[in-house]
């Protein structure tokens, strides 16, 4: 039986690797790494079919180094354990680190993590370790102190192109075939970034063509995808878009859309601390001050479902749910900070005020610092007008209150301190 196309496809060098100019560019910082021949302990986060598994195969090929492979869902401490004694007894010399590569590190507990730690400290194992999480979330801050974090990024259509032109001249099996593409679109959109996703669907469509000669448009591939739904998936649907409906639906305030696919992940087997975080995001992002309340009962879901743990979690995560989606939505907060970033990337680090500055020493007295600062708690309603910006920011406004019933107060409230101009 013929392996998959993405399997026949795979690369084993840098120079056949598509994608990720960023990082294994000529001139990028780890591909020098690896051309040197010395990589740290890294971390490779993105989303599914970026190639995070295929370039650690290089990176291993490359260096020359003994490859172990574990994957989170099935392996445990003794697993872990094992691994690294075998990398230990089979180390010769001046030979490279054998590379410990970690499919899904995201599920490993912290005994697994913790478990991982001496190793990549003393450099017995040089960990890759991979995940579609946000490494801050879920590796444990020892483990991720140790290792240098890199981000991969979904496809490009340049490289989705140059990805389906090797497929058909240089694949053994399809370069045999009589193979024209008329129409993309539906492969680029259905593929959605993902060169492994991408390779399954053309897959899908010529082994559901009986001749040799093959025309691919828009109208085939759309017609094969919905006969096979999940030919083409491998769970990518299910992870990624539809935690998008999900968030989209609590923020256009839609309850019943938002439990639907709260259910659909439920009955999917979605990983709950992935949705209780999304919901924490959408609180602070989407309802924000309108109902700051959302955000501590989206942080108490959190807490809550790992104390509870499942299945009674879900009914915590459905709360949180129908709360968030019939809360009052502002965004005002999310815009702010965007802005704020934004003009302080324009403007660069102005100095601080004098009198805002911190005088721990005689020498920062003598120098003025925080000397007419004066102390909003002596003064009439705890407030007492001076500038907190900097001189060329003067008078500048980042937030901007939204018309919703907490932030018309908070929005008099300013304009009674500061005057009119403040709260608009």
């Amino acid at each position: 039986m013929n392996a998959p196309l993405a399997e026949r496809l795979r690369p084993h060098t840098l120079d056949e690797y598509i994608g990720q100019t960023h990082l294994v560019g000529k001139a990028s910082v780890l591909r020098k790494m690896i051309d040197s021949g010395h990589i740290p302990s890294i971390i490779l986060w993105g989303p599914p079919g970026v190639g995070k598994t295929t370039l650690a195969h290089i990176i291993s090929n490359t260096l020359k180094a003994p490859f172990y492979k574990l994957s989170a869902i099935n392996s445990g401490v003794k697993d872990v354990r094992d691994v690294i004694d075998k990398a230990k007894n089979n180390r010769f010399f001046e030979a490279a680190a054998p590379i410990l590569f970690i499919d899904e590190i995201h599920r490993f507990s912290k005994s697994q993590q913790d478990s991982l730690l001496n190793a990549v400290e003393t450099g017995t194992v040089t960990l890759i370790g991979a995940t579609t999480e946000n490494p801050s979330f879920e590796v444990i801050r020892p483990l991720l102190s140790r290792c240098q974090v890199y981000v991969l990024k979904p496809m490009e259509k340049k490289d989705l192109e140059t990805l389906l032109q090797r497929a058909l001249s240089e694949d053994v099996i399809l370069s045999g075939k009589d193979i024209k593409v008329e129409e993309t679109d539906a492969l680029f959109r259905f593929s959605g970034g993902d060169a492994r996703k991408l390779l399954n669907i053309i897959d899908l469509v010529v082994s559901a063509e009986t001749g040799d000669n093959i025309v691919i448009t828009d109208k085939t591939v759309t017609e094969r995808l919905q006969e096979n739904p999940a030919a083409y998936d491998k769970g990518g649907e299910m992870h990624y878009d539809i935690i998008s409906a999900f968030i989209k639906s609590i923020r256009g305030s839609d309850p019943d859309a938002a439990i639907y696919w709260l259910a659909r992940m439920v009955a999917g087997g979605e990983d709950p601390k992935f949705i209780a975080r999304r919901l924490v995001i959408s609180a602070a992002e989407d309802i924000g001050l309108a109902n700051p309340n959302a955000l501590l009962l989206a942080n108490a879901c959190f807490d809550t479902l790992q104390k509870i743990g499942w299945p009674e979690g879900r009914i915590v995560l459905a709360e949180t749910t129908v709360y968030l989606a019939a809360s009052p939505k502002s965004n005002s907060a999310y815009l702010a900070i965007d802005e704020a970033i934004a003009n302080v990337n324009r403007t660069g680090n102005l100095p601080v005020p004098l009198h805002l500055r911190n005088a721990p020493t005689t020498l920062m007295k003598e120098l003025d610092y925080g000397k007419e600062y004066k102390y909003a708690h002596d003064f009439d309603n705890h407030f007492v007008k001076q500038d907190y910006l900097p001189p060329d920011l003067k008078n500048l406004r980042f937030w901007k209150p939204q018309k919703n019933s907490a932030e018309v107060k908070m929005q008099e409230w300013m304009q009674k301190l500061w005057g009119e101009n403040k709260g608009k």
